[in-house]
This record gives C-alpha cells, sequence and structure tokens, in this order.
C-alpha cells in the first residue's frame, strides 16, 4: 500500500481541512475503486468555531440561490491533523493488504458556496458507501465513512473473486 500525503509540509487553517481517499485493490466485482473518506458525525456546537467568513468564498454558479450550508458541511467532513494521522495509521494496520494507495491532501481555500457534501449523496445504483465506523473493532473516536461510485472504475477480470473491503 502506498501513501501519498501531500499534506506533511502544510497546516490546516483553524485545525481542519484535510481530505483523504482510498483506494481497494478490488471492491464489488471492479478494481482499484477509489473511495473519498469524510466525517460522517460531529456536535453541532462545532459549527460555531469557525470563522466562515475566511474559509468560504464566492458562489460556485452565480445564478442560483446562494446557500452556505452545503459547503460548510464540506469543511466539517474534512479532518484534523490528528484526526489524519489516527486514520492514516488505521487504514495501514487494518487494511495495508486491501488497499493499493491512500492519498491525502488539503481541502483549497477558499470553498466555493454552492458545493454538496459528501454526506448529503444519496446511495443508489450509481453511488455506495462504507461506514468503517460501523465494522467490528473500530478504534477511532470519531465516525468515518467513505463514498464510491462504481460507474468510474473497470471490472475486474475475475469479477467472481472475494473482495478484498
Amino acid at each position: 500500500m502506498q501513501i501519498h500525503d501531500l499534506t506533511q509540509e502544510q497546516e490546516a487553517v483553524q485545525g481542519r481541512g484535510y481530505v483523504l481517499s482510498m483506494v481497494i485493490s478490488q471492491f464489488r466485482g471492479h478494481k482499484d475503486v477509489e473511495v473519498h473518506l469524510f466525517r460522517s458525525h460531529w456536535e453541532g456546537e462545532e459549527e460555531s468555531q469557525y470563522d466562515w467568513e475566511k474559509l468560504l468564498g464566492q458562489p460556485l454558479h452565480k445564478d442560483q440561490p446562494i446557500d452556505p450550508e452545503g459547503s460548510r458541511k464540506v469543511f466539517l467532513e474534512t479532518f484534523s491533523q490528528t484526526e489524519k494521522k489516527a486514520l492514516l495509521s488505521y487504514l495501514q494496520e487494518r487494511y495495508a493488504d486491501r488497499l493499493s494507495a491512500v492519498k491525502a491532501n488539503l481541502l483549497p481555500l477558499p470553498i466555493p458556496i454552492g458545493l454538496t457534501p459528501l454526506s448529503s449523496v444519496a446511495e443508489d445504483e450509481r453511488f455506495g458507501r462504507i461506514h468503517l465506523h460501523k465494522i467490528p473493532n473500530y478504534p477511532l473516536e470519531f465516525a468515518v465513512e467513505g463514498l464510491f461510485s462504481l460507474s468510474q472504475h473497470k471490472p475486474c477480470a475475475n469479477p467472481d473473486g472475494k473482495d478484498l473491503l
């Protein structure tokens, strides 16, 4: 498993902003499935801790109503440095033989207003979720989910093979 941590020299603004994804070698009959990881739960009062004027930018589409709620959630779904390190360690210890890569980066700022948070994407025939925090013996103190789209990935040569996650 390769770890591509592009954040080592950078610090997150206001203590949060790290984004991670993992690439599962074989999953549901597809190979190299990228799963975008996000915090799926946080305390309501956490939202008041951030200076949204500095974090949010211009609307994504100027012809749509301006609603910053989704873009705020995009930021709240990101990880702190401590959470990023714990999650990287967990993935490496538990899934190193099943993942081909884990990528970490910083969310670019300012965040455009009008984004859809990963937690708002419904599961359907195109998109699915992995609920890491519901897996037995999950050791982290924060809930993590992952969003994936199988339509973006090639089928395995042997689709009857066992999933690796």
